[in-house]
């Protein structure tokens, strides 16, 4: 069975820093795509990265550039995001996402087949 497990929300004041991270069980195939996700009340769920754990390549969303960092622990089959700077409108429900086969949108949260139950961040001004 596919799980994935968020963990490392909190709540932190304005240019703090956080660290999720996200362990995956139960895939067929080590070599997968992880992305994180986040959502805020009354606003869609936007990405934030991606990376593939089977190269290392990493992507990111402009808004996160420079303060962001998804890595990747091949022993422990874990994703994290290191999130420092933090803004008050990066404060959201964050989602870590997985899918061996290939995603045809990075971005789009409707390419990605497998998610965890998502980890609150909270950012005070």
């Amino acid at each position: 069975q596919v799980q994935l497990a968020e963990a490392g929300g909190g709540s932190v004041q304005a240019g703090g820093s956080l660290k999720l991270s996200c362990a995956a069980s139960g895939f067929p195939n080590r070599n997968k795509y992880v992305g994180w996700f986040r959502q805020a009340p009354g606003k869609e769920r936007e990405a934030v990265a991606a990376i593939f754990t089977g190269t290392g390549i990493r992507f990111y969303v402009d808004s996160v550039k420079g303060r962001f960092t998804i890595s990747h622990d091949v022993a422990k089959n874990t994703v994290y995001l290191q999130m420092n700077s933090l803004k008050p409108e990066d404060a959201a429900m964050y989602y870590c996402a997985a899918d061996w086969k290939g995603i045809n949108s990075l971005w789009d949260s409707a390419a990605w087949n497998y998610w965890g139950q998502g980890t609150q961040v909270t950012v005070s001004s």
